[in-house]
């Protein structure tokens, strides 16, 4: 495993637990070069998820991707990380009970938008605008309306 600080290959495993109710690893390890620590998380990935893009492309399901663009509506929210990766779970989860090998972009963006709706409003809306593309400032009204109803 490569050291994200220095690049190192040179790291060992501190401490290894199951996390995310027994569907992952995480495992601590140090880099034996410089010294940092740090996390990684093992998958079990049981077949590989095509996403059907809204323009009819299909690409293989990437989990960072999906990880990364929720972290985005998350930014200096008070969302602790294992609370993300739980929601990523959940979405991941979901998609493999009801979509069998493929799965449309748009169904996993509501999926996303329906978690973060019961997470956190902010964040919500934060992805909501660029899912939804909003165009202007009514859009955003229109939205918070909706929230509070």
């Amino acid at each position: 495993m490569k050291c994200p600080f220095c690049n190192s290959r040179d790291t060992k495993v501190i401490d290894s637990r199951t996390a995310q109710k027994n569907n992952a690893i995480r495992r601590r390890r140090e880099c034996l070069d410089c010294g940092h620590r740090f996390t990684t998380y093992e998958y079990v990935v049981e077949y590989p998820l095509q996403v059907i893009k809204n323009d009819g492309r299909r690409e293989e399901y990437d989990r960072t991707k999906l990880l990364n663009s929720i972290k985005i509506a998350c930014n200096k929210r008070p969302i602790p990380r294992e609370k993300l990766e739980m929601l990523v779970m959940d979405i991941e989860k979901e998609i493999e009970e009801h979509a069998g090998g493929e799965v449309r972009s748009s169904q996993i963006g509501e999926l996303v938008m329906q978690k973060l709706r019961q997470l956190d409003e902010v964040a919500y809306i934060r992805f909501a605008s660029v899912y939804k593309k909003f165009k202007d400032l009514d859009e955003f009204r229109d939205h918070i309306a909706q929230l509070n109803n």
